[in-house]
């Protein structure tokens, strides 16, 4: 395994666009990281970069405390799984995942062992005679991650792996690759434009925009204190509301009436004419449903109802409201970035499966104060966001994380004493 520290990268073509601009990041040592954003934000550059695939423009790429911007990629130790596969047809499993252990001119009794190893950990034991086109798309996978991991390598390198893979099976392949990761504790950079897998599978996730980080947190992080508009629309599904607003005293006056602020988010939005509020569609609730001793820590508005969904163990009630232009040209332009539909002005908000809301009718709807953010429709930026609880979130995850390294490493140390496999030797 091995830390990979990225210091000012830089991508430039021929024309001179920056696909990559100016990325520094740090990935621990047995760390999972997740480099997610919408098409054409760079983040297959920056993964090809590491692997020397790409060359870089300008900045440093240290991999094990070394620099390798001049190395060939045969020369990083690093594992590629690919978006497509790349299987060799006329191949059985056993010799696709053997390859590069032929290449490296491998004795026969090491290759029998490590593909052996490897197919166990994937369960392919009983595929190994089979060619790729008598398997499924999601065995495809699981050969090509075993085509990986049996090299030993200082880390995982992931380009949008499950993107070839229907509904249920990428559900299944991301416990898959969770899974493996934990097992093995090797540090893992795995590509993707899907937030549900970022938000799953990351340990950190970087989120980037045009060439550039955005935000760099743990999942839980990113979804309760987003530094900015284009993360607060990016993750979450559905996507936060966003809310024209103006400051009047110690509240924030809306189309849903007026919600109050403390004293600390005060200070932090005044002096700004036009505001954007942001609601997670979980913060509402039907008012008739919310406990008395919950009210006060929130605030009530009553609206009418275009639709409503009833998911069976969720209910959605979308409620239209009136914004002015130039909050309805930025939400057009974050919505084209986002490669996501439009963010329309239309309030989505979650409700109990138990509640009698219906469509085309008026209802009473309560929120929750305590967990509103508040944008600078200009900036973009999120004006109260708590960076001291967000670091305290990724601290937390970050501890929860090298524990279990801890754990990794100890149970493949205690099983080189004994003679079995170790982690590693995968």
């Amino acid at each position: 395994m091995a830390s990979i520290e990225m210091r000012n990268i830089v991508k430039k073509y021929g024309d001179g666009f920056p696909a990559v601009n100016d990325v520094s990041l740090d990935i621990a040592d047995g760390e999972f990281m997740i480099l997610v954003g919408p098409s054409g934000c760079g983040k297959s550059t920056l993964l090809r970069m590491i692997v020397g695939l790409e060359d870089i423009t300008s900045g440093d790429m240290i991999i094990g405390g070394k620099r390798v911007n001049d190395l060939a990629p045969r020369d990083r130790n690093l594992s590629m799984v690919f978006q497509n596969y790349a299987l060799y047809p006329h191949m059985t499993v056993f010799e696709n995942i053997a390859f590069p252990l032929r290449l490296a001119k491998t004795p026969d009794d090491e290759v029998k062992r490590r593909v052996q190893e490897a197919s166990d950990v994937l369960e392919l034991g009983e595929h190994l005679e089979r060619k790729p086109a008598n398997l499924s798309g999601g065995q495809r996978q699981r050969v090509a991650m075993g085509r990986a991991i049996v090299r030993d390598a200082e880390a995982f390198l992931f380009d949008e792996p499950l993107s070839n893979l229907d509904a249920k099976l990428r559900g299944q392949m991301r416990t898959e690759i969770s899974r493996l990761q934990r097992r093995l504790g090797i540090t893992t950079v795995y590509v993707t434009h899907d937030q549900t897998e970022a938000m799953t599978l990351g340990d950190r996730v970087c989120v980037l925009r045009k060439g550039k980080i955005q935000q760099v947190a743990s999942p839980r992080e990113l979804y309760e204190q987003p530094a900015n508009l284009f993360v607060a629309g990016f993750i979450g599904s559905p996507p936060m509301n966003l809310l024209p607003a103006t400051l009047e005293g110690n509240a924030l006056t809306t189309r849903f009436g007026n919600i109050e602020l403390d004293e600390k988010r005060v200070a932090a939005v005044s002096g700004h004419d036009l505001l954007l509020v942001g609601i997670r569609p979980e913060y509402f609730e039907d008012a008739s449903l919310v406990d008395e001793a919950k009210r006060p820590v929130g605030s009530t508005f009553t609206a009418k109802v275009d639709v409503t969904e009833w998911l069976g163990d969720s209910q959605y009630a979308y409620i239209p409201y009136e914004a002015p232009e130039s909050i309805q040209a930025k939400l057009r332009d974050l919505s084209r970035e986002l490669d996501a539909e439009e963010l329309r002005t239309q309030a989505i908000v979650s409700i109990d499966s138990t509640s009698r809301i219906r469509e085309s009718r008026e209802a009473e709807f309560w929120l929750d104060s305590r967990k509103v953010h508040v944008f600078d429709p200009e900036s973009g930026e999120n004006l109260t966001r708590d960076a001291e609880a967000g670091a305290e979130l990724t601290r937390m995850a970050t501890q929860d994380r090298e524990e279990q390294l801890e754990e990794v490493r100890g149970a493949s140390a205690g099983a080189g004493r004994s003679g079995g496999a170790t982690a590693a030797s995968v």
